[in-house]
């Protein structure tokens, strides 16, 4: 299906028809080939298919993502669209499931002829339709926090250069944890490949700093209540190191708060175990004082720059990270900037490739490993990046915030260099 919601992201209006019309009479004025290229120019869009999840799992990252899209894409055809063409959005709900992720990259190749597949947040999901992007030899850009795409065990016709993975975040913020939280930590992380990253770069991070993992506790990412596991956690945890995700997220803090009450350990927690729930809610006042990675910050900070302040306007969040129509609508924003950003990353990669169609896809992946920086600014809201084409993997900041009077206060931020690693492989090595 094609959601018409979404594409184009402008109005066609009398005025940009005859501005239309006046650029096709200046063509046929220079010759028949350049009408051929300037026809091609304004009539065919690039069509980019977005892999959402609208349901399932990961229903209230699609959404956001779904939104921050939309906001994205307007601002570029706004602007001139990719090389003077429009950019079509296509929209598919694979229901975070990743034998329908894969069908739908297939679609996005055969049916719909799209130029590249987007978008695509959980890991199992990414895992299970990159194959399918190789196979089609389709352009597959992720927004997915994993690291799977940089591990290079999937294919180079897969990237992630909008958002970073798992073992950058954890080796940029153990050394901030050991310091300033505890040096005996119990991990409670979702049983599936992107807890599973958690699982393995976190113990010899925090190792290096001192400190020790003494628990490993793996929950499916589809359970509803978690008390029978809390009584696995040893009793001298200093540090519980919790990341959950899925619709009972909201359940799990609850459940955490009411096992331990005020005589609890430090808490360290990725944002997943509150993305998109009111940190407010009744039942999260333990959480107060307690600590949460976020890739770009929730709630709007005292240093925003222009470029972030521009960012949340166009994409509909309030000061509180809340849609602007809803203040019960919270965002899944330490993630959803990833889309805006991976949408910039393909816009600069087509430039570069002078892209004009299918048969420049291999351009189009030369091109994207050819790039090496993003400097801070309307593009890059959430900061500046370094980009790594040999495993297809960009490398940024860290936010650490803390629990204060109900809102997410950032009192730290690593640097790129505290998140970089030597390369596992290097894709630029498979043929296309």
């Amino acid at each position: 299906m094609t959601d018409s919601s979404s594409i184009f992201g402008r109005k066609i209006s009398r005025r940009n028809t005859l501005k239309g019309l006046g650029a096709t009479a200046a063509g046929l004025a220079a010759g028949p080939g350049f009408v051929r290229y300037a026809q091609a120019q304004s009539s065919a869009p690039i069509k980019i298919g977005f892999q959402a999840h609208k349901t399932g799992i990961g229903a209230s990252y699609g959404r956001w993502y779904e939104k921050t899209t939309n906001a994205a894409i307007k601002a570029i055809n706004d602007a001139g669209g990719i090389n003077g063409r429009p950019v079509e959005i296509i929209i598919e709900d694979d229901g975070t499931d990743p034998g329908r992720g894969a069908e739908i990259v297939a679609k996005f190749a055969t049916q719909y002829g799209c130029d590249v597949a987007y978008g695509t947040l959980f890991s199992h999901v990414v895992i299970g339709s990159a194959p399918a992007a190789g196979e089609h030899k389709l352009p597959y850009f992720v927004v997915s926090e994993g690291h799977h795409v940089a591990s290079t065990t999937l294919n180079r016709w897969v990237f992630q250069p909008g958002i970073t993975d798992v073992k950058s975040e954890i080796q940029s913020m153990a050394p901030w944890i050991a310091a300033n939280a505890g040096r005996k930590v119990t991990q409670i992380f979702p049983d599936f490949a992107f807890g599973y990253d958690h699982r393995d770069f976190l113990p010899p991070a925090l190792k290096a700093q001192g400190a020790d993992v003494v628990a490993q506790i793996a929950i499916p990412p589809t359970e509803s209540s978690f008390t029978k596991y809390f009584p696995q956690i040893p009793s001298d945890t200093d540090v519980i190191y919790h990341v959950m995700v899925g619709p009972a997220v909201l359940t799990f803090v609850k459940e955490l708060g009411e096992f331990y009450g005020s005589s609890k350990p430090q808490l360290f927690g990725f944002i997943d175990s509150l993305e998109a729930v009111d940190i407010n809610s009744p039942g999260l006042e333990f959480l107060d004082g307690t600590h949460f990675w976020e890739g770009s910050p929730r709630y709007a900070q005292p240093d925003d720059t222009d470029a972030q302040k521009a960012y949340r306007a166009a994409v509909g969040i309030d000061d509180n990270g809340a849609s602007v129509d809803d203040p019960k609508d919270v965002s899944t924003a330490a993630h959803m900037f990833g889309c805006w950003e991976t949408l910039y990353v393909i816009k600069k990669a087509m430039e570069d490739a002078g892209y004009q169609g299918p048969a420049d896809k291999a351009k189009l992946v030369e091109a994207t490993e050819a790039l090496t920086e993003f400097a801070e600014g309307p593009e890059h809201p959430q900061g500046p990046k370094v980009f790594n084409g040999k495993i297809h993997q960009v490398f940024g900041i860290q936010n650490i915030s803390k629990v204060e009077d109900g809102k997410l206060k950032v009192v730290h931020k690593t640097s790129i260099e505290d998140g970089l690693y030597e390369p596992e492989g290097d894709y630029t090595t498979q043929p296309l």
